[in-house]
């Protein structure tokens, strides 16, 4: 590229950086604030507001509806969508295509809908804020995440391993846990990774769904922001804001080890 037009590309994307970045920095810095209610800049700098948030049992209530309910959705997302991603790849029958759209139309379709939908049934069902069913739903929102990291891993794995450890002697379950599983173990922990942050990060769903025994710290926000809005509001979206950055840094690592054992393979 020109040296003449790179420049103003540069500082294009450093604005475009700058204009996405300001708000995390500004909740990030309001966390820390001292003051009895949310002023920027602030004047004094604290932990009150964390302090409170972990020692308040509605925030800890909250917490914990988060982290079951995303592991219900991790786990769920995750098996099914390996076990989906693996026949795509390996076995041959009618119907693929359409079957493969219909796992992916979740991130294709608004999560309003969707939400609606599940609202209906859940409400037929009587189970609005059970977090089993909560857990469920979040995982069909990850299922389009999931299945495409998966695909991609599983795409990775050499057929040619599988065949020549079938020729030895080994057995389809042996040849599948002793080969394929370790191989696509990178991406595997990575979809697991993303499926529990698009469930963690869910509102929308959560907000349907949750009632009043399965609050998620999404929902315990956005009912904050109706009723009052506190300080403690900032330092749970700070903490939302380290758990995604957490992930993503986890994610990251894997990734880069994933690439390479491909150079070191190759």
């Amino acid at each position: 590229m020109h040296r003449g037009a790179a420049l103003p590309l540069r500082i294009y994307v450093a604005a475009a950086c700058v204009w996405l970045l300001a708000p995390i920095v500004i909740i990030v810095i309001l966390a820390f604030s001292g003051e009895g209610y949310l002023h920027f800049p602030p004047s004094l700098l604290s932990l009150q507001w964390f302090a409170r948030f972990f020692g308040d049992l509605q925030w800890q209530h909250a917490l914990l509806s988060s982290l079951v309910i995303g592991a219900i959705a991790c786990l769920v997302s995750t098996t099914v969508g390996f076990f989906a991603a693996y026949a795509f790849l390996r076995a041959e029958f009618r119907g693929k295509k359409l079957l493969l759209s219909l796992m992916l139309t979740p991130i294709i379709v608004p999560n309003i809908i969707t939400a609606i939908a599940m609202y209906y049934l859940a409400g037929r069902l009587g189970l609005i804020g059970n977090f089993l069913w909560l857990g469920l739903c979040h995982a069909v929102i990850a299922m389009p995440i999931v299945l495409l990291i998966l695909l991609a891993a599983l795409h990775a794995v050499d057929p040619n391993l599988e065949r020549a450890a079938l020729g030895l002697g080994g057995s389809r379950l042996r040849v599948f846990c002793r080969i394929v599983l370790p191989l696509a173990l990178p991406g595997i922990l990575s979809a697991a990774l993303f499926a529990f942050l698009a469930s963690f990060d869910e509102l929308l769903i959560s907000l349907f769904l949750a009632g009043v025994r399965a609050q998620t710290l999404p929902v315990r926000i956005w009912n904050s922001l109706n009723l009052q809005i506190e300080p403690t509001i900032a330092a749970v979206s700070a903490f939302l804001i380290g758990v995604t950055t957490l992930i993503l840094m986890a994610d990251g690592i894997l990734r880069h080890r994933r690439g390479r054992r491909r150079q070191t393979a190759g």
